[in-house]
């Protein structure tokens, strides 16, 4: 180990180790305390030291105890043992689809002096960390021959050998880091392999999955009476004993890090200061491709095939941009770090459905309802397509509040879907004794509207006019009662669906359950005010595209965006808000007249 720093560490992470094993021996000897004093009882009884009625009695109480408590400890122990860890969901990476990176990871771990990791996977995160995956539930353990002399004649002995752990590096950091940022930002994760291969600490971080695992199991729902009163108490053991050691295994990951930072600090030290600075860029641009422009994609049933591709042409964009970006630019002239992979593309695809998985609950192979899309034909399929499903459903419930279309003579289609009508209806005062909040005066037409004025009736009141209450109300209840259908229709083609072998480079769904997703879900749902400005100005932008010549497009840093004579259209929230919540269209109108947007002209709808 080297450095003062180093050596400290790898001792506290070892004397923590061993104090969360002591743990696990304390609660070891109270399940065989009655076992022994059961001996004590019957060896008095063989020699005659403890004989009479009252010992007779005393053995068999503490006798039928001892079994219980055996019984109860063994259980524990054995689901303890066998409860399969949690383990994060990833794309594995074979060493024959990226052998430069696994022997760029190699050379690492031989500069480092500590064992190279056993697998490599990709998470869709800005993130990198090393993953054990030695259960039997994971992965079969590993043998080899036993290291001692053979005897002629004899077979060599073998033993089952822990391997190293997984490392699980950020997909983004591949796309958007040179090969140097990346391998200076992997060496104090891959240094992190030598406090992993110490016995003790091994054996703690075991047990302590161990014990975690069985509180998932433990709460695991759907039994009966009988078995949950059992699983309560598993799960009320398995959670004293994780008290208990809970402080000591914070300290002693906290003396790993420390051990594999201070080892890794005389590799790649000075390029690692600056490959800090694109870890922080490469999450921004992440989180902003993801919310922006991965969202509406998913939300239409639409999954970008391309979501690294992505990252790397969005933060070159804001390099661009920004100033302080502007030294970024220079070095994306050097080897990108996802050339170490023979295919980035097949991986990239892997990686972008199960980004959309976790973050937006979609299905795990592609249908008619559930397509791959590449960027360059994101702004048809995605942009236009949301445009005018959102107006659609904008004069759907105009329909159903009995709002009368604006009429043009001068038009092919009379009385077709307008934005005159949605400005006309939002600039008009209300009627006399009209209501003032949403309610369920917006009339529904299936079979779910019960539910759907339950809903109308929690919309969210920010818009100020009663119109645009009662609008907003309409299409939080139609938006809702369309997600319910098409859940729906996704559990039936769940459950109808013939299982299909996993991809080459499929995520490692084996590793984790996916039944509650999404796991991470980027938003919350949209207020009525949100939703209400998104289909106005969803309409307006039809409206551009059919009657000015507009075109959708697409801004890597701000998503779906509205062309007007190849230029970025002005942001239009302030002047939709303001319709929204004063009822006023005069700005709207004046830039719809500038832009040469026609709104008493019908707009085509899906």
């Amino acid at each position: 180990m080297t450095g003062t720093g180093g050596e400290l560490g790898a001792r506290a992470a070892r004397s923590r180790a061993l104090a969360v094993l002591r743990v696990r021996s304390r609660a070891l000897a109270v399940a065989l305390l009655p076992a022994a004093a059961e001996v004590i009882l019957l060896t008095g009884a063989a020699t005659g030291q403890l004989a009479g009625e009252g010992w007779d009695t005393a053995r068999w109480v503490v006798g039928v105890l001892a079994v219980l408590v055996l019984l109860a400890a063994g259980g524990i122990a054995l689901v303890v043992a066998r409860a399969r860890p949690a383990a994060s969901p990833t794309v594995p990476v074979s060493e024959r689809s990226a052998p430069d990176l696994y022997r760029m990871v190699r050379d690492l771990a031989e500069r480092l002096d500590v064992p190279a990791p056993s697998a490599i996977a990709l998470t869709p995160d800005c993130d990198s960390w090393l993953e054990d995956r030695t259960h039997p539930a994971h992965a079969p353990p590993i043998t080899r021959a036993h290291d001692e002399p053979v005897v002629p004649g004899a077979r060599p002995e073998r033993r089952p050998v822990v391997p190293a752990p997984v490392l699980v590096i950020g997909s983004p950091f591949l796309w958007w880091m040179r090969v140097a940022e990346l391998r200076a930002v992997l060496a104090p994760v891959v240094a992190g392999t030598g406090p992993s291969a110490q016995p003790d600490i091994a054996a703690a971080r075991r047990f302590v999955r161990g014990l975690d695992a069985a509180v998932a199991v433990a709460d695991a729902p759907g039994r009966g009476p009988l078995t949950r009163w059992v699983y309560a108490a598993l799960g009320r053991v398995a959670r004293l004993l994780l008290r208990g050691c809970r402080e000591h295994a914070a300290l002693m990951e906290r003396g790993v890090a420390t051990a594999a930072a201070e080892r890794a600090h005389a590799v790649d030290y000075g390029p690692r200061i600056a490959a800090q600075e694109q870890v922080g860029l490469a999450y921004a641009g992440w989180d902003r491709l993801l919310t922006k422009v991965a969202l509406p994609a998913w939300r239409m049933g639409r999954w970008p095939s391309r979501l690294d591709v992505g990252v790397a042409a969005a933060l070159t964009e804001l390099s661009r941009r920004d100033r302080l970006a502007d030294g970024f630019a220079a070095r994306l002239g050097e080897r990108p770090a996802c050339d170490l992979l023979e295919e980035p593309g097949v991986v990239d695809e892997a990686v972008s459905l199960l980004t959309a998985r976790l973050f937006h609950g979609g299905p795990a192979e592609s249908g008619p309802s559930w397509a791959p899309v590449d960027w360059q034909a994101y702004p048809e399929e995605v942009v236009d397509r949301t445009w005018r499903a959102e107006a659609a459903r904008l004069h759907r419930v105009l329909d159903s509040l009995g709002v009368s279309p604006s009429l043009d003579p001068a038009t092919p289609d009379p009385g077709g879907p307008t934005l005159a009508r949605v400005l006309d209806h939002l600039t008009e005062p209300a009627a006399d004794g009209a209501p003032t909040v949403p309610g369920p005066t917006a009339p529904l037409d299936d079979e779910d509207d019960e539910d759907d004025e339950g809903i109308a009736d929690s919309a969210d009141p920010d818009p100020a006019t009663e119109r645009s209450a009662l609008l907003a109300a309409g299409l939080t209840a139609a938006l809702a009662r369309e997600e319910r259908e098409e859940n729906a229709k996704s559990a039936e083609s769940a459950e109808s669906a013939v299982p299909q072998g996993a991809r080459a480079q499929g995520p490692d769904s084996a590793l984790w359950e996916d039944g509650d997703l999404p796991l991470f879900p980027l938003q919350p749902p949209r207020t009525g005010r949100e939703l209400l400005a998104a289909h106005i100005t969803a309409m307006i932008c039809c409206a551009a595209v059919d009657t000015a010549g507009a075109a959708p497009g697409l801004d890597w840093l701000d998503g779906p965006t509205l062309l007007l004579d190849g230029e970025r259209a002005a942001d239009l929230t302030p002047k939709v808000l303001s319709l929204i919540e004063e009822g006023d269209p005069a700005p709207l109108r004046a830039w719809l007249a500038e832009s040469g947007i026609r709104p008493e002209k019908p707009v085509r709808l899906v």
